[in-house]
């Protein structure tokens, strides 16, 4: 599979960026969780393989893109990075792909550029999600009580084991690879802006928090929201009504994964977004 990392300056920061795939491929943009990356998604990349260009980036403050000085951790500027990011590749129309934080920019993006979005598929967010689940509370604790450095890779290792029981070795230890870094000091912190992205999640601004309802309502495109059996983040009952609210989105619920189906279940994940994409 062809592969090609580049860094991108968009909106006064630099933008990791990973690509999947020949360049004339099928342009299909994914957007990482609140402290994921880019290559998290290295497997459906693989799995769409020969007709995609899968590109994905590290959002700002994660991984190796930049941190932002003023803390702006805010869903119009993910949104407008991903425009950004378009724009300096010259791509005017693609599919796009959400997790959890990212798809919650990937509803607004959509909403607000209709022509540029040719199909969306939403992993695990929706209205009511962000506040009102059980998994925003649970994130809003994780955030909380997260240490800022382990002494070594194997308190990391046992304190990842413990966050995220259900995720498959494998899947846990590449996120140790990408999630952590040197802190100098013989141990290891967060290659992410824990602290940034902590104050702005715990402590947002009421004016910059988005009611995504009308984004949902507002979708034009063809559009899948898929929903962890097991996850507590978004509920079932919120993935129905958003497809009772707008006849371009439908829903399904991937039995035995969690509110990280690209990890739970890989291959269910892979042929749910690869037969949606592929449909005429």
């Amino acid at each position: 599979m062809q592969r090609r990392d580049s860094d991108i300056a968009v909106n006064g920061l630099s933008l990791r960026l990973t690509e999947w795939g020949p360049r004339d491929g099928r342009p299909l943009f994914m957007l990482h969780g609140i402290r994921g990356y880019a290559e998290t998604f290295a497997g459906i990349a693989r799995a769409l393989q020969p007709e995609f260009r899968v590109l994905a980036y590290d959002q700002r403050g994660r991984g190796a893109s930049d941190w932002d000085p003023a803390r702006n951790y805010y869903t119009d500027a993910y949104v407008a990075d991903l425009a950004g990011v378009a724009d300096a590749l010259g791509l005017e129309r693609f599919d796009l792909l959400g997790h959890s934080m990212g798809g919650i920019a990937a509803i607004v993006f959509a909403a607000t550029y209709p022509r540029r979005v040719r199909r969306l598929v939403i992993e695990d967010a929706g209205p009511a999600a962000y506040e009102g689940s059980a998994g925003a509370a649970r994130i809003q604790r994780e955030l909380r009580e997260t240490p800022e450095s382990f002494a070594d890779i194997g308190a990391a290792r046992e304190y990842l084991r413990a966050l995220r029981p259900s995720v498959p070795e494998a899947a846990r230890e590449e996120r140790l690879r990408h999630m952590l870094k040197p802190d100098g000091a013989g141990g290891w912190t967060w290659r992410h802006d824990h602290a940034g992205i902590a104050a702005t999640r715990l402590d947002p601004d009421p004016a910059r928090v988005v009611d995504l309802w009308p984004p949902v309502a507002a979708l034009a495109c063809p559009t899948l929201v898929l929903r962890g059996g097991r996850s507590d983040y978004l509920q079932a009952a919120t993935a129905r009504d958003m497809a009772a609210r707008n006849p371009n989105v439908a829903w399904t619920e991937i039995a035995g994964a969690g509110h990280y189906i690209h990890d739970d279940q890989p291959d269910a994940f892979a042929q749910a977004v690869g037969e949606f994409l592929r449909r005429a």
